[in-house]
C-alpha cells in the first residue's frame, strides 16, 4: 500500500474497499490507511467484492498453483513477482481496452498531462 500511495501522487482521496476480516481493523491497517475513505463488503455476501474475488481466482489458476509454496514470506514474494511482472505489465484487460494496467495508466496520465498543459498554456 505505501509502494503504491508513494508512486502515484494523487491528490483526490482514495478509497480503499476490503472485506470485514479482522486484519481490517488492526492497528496497523488503521493508520496505513488512515488519510483514505475506507469502503466494506457486507457480512459474508463475497458478490460487494467481485473484482477481487475473481483476482484471487485468477491468481491462483495462473501462478500459485504452479509452486510448492514453502511459507508466508515465499507465498508472499510470489503474489509480488506476478503483480509487478505479468498481471500489471503483461496481462491484457477487458476494463483497460484490451492493454495491461500499466500501459492504460500510462496513457490516462498522458491524456491528463495534455489536458493540464492545455488549461496552462
Amino acid at each position: 500500500m505505501e509502494k503504491a500511495k508513494t508512486e502515484r501522487k494523487i491528490k483526490r482521496p482514495l478509497i480503499i474497499h476490503s472485506d470485514r476480516g479482522s486484519h481490517y481493523k488492526a492497528d496497523a491497517y488503521i493508520k496505513a490507511t488512515e488519510k483514505m475513505k475506507r469502503s466494506y463488503s457486507k457480512v459474508h455476501y463475497p458478490y460487494d467484492n467481485a473484482c477481487i474475488e475473481s483476482f484471487h481466482s485468477l491468481i491462483k489458476r495462473e501462478w500459485l498453483y504452479r509452486f510448492q509454496i514453502q511459507g508466508y514470506e515465499h507465498c508472499r514474494s510470489l503474489v509480488f513477482e506476478y503483480i509487478e511482472t505479468v498481471y500489471n505489465t503483461k496481462r491484457i484487460h477487458s476494463h483497460c481496452g484490451f492493454t495491461s494496467p500499466n500501459e492504460y495508466e500510462a496513457k490516462f496520465q498522458n491524456k491528463n498531462s495534455a489536458v493540464r498543459y492545455k488549461k496552462a498554456v
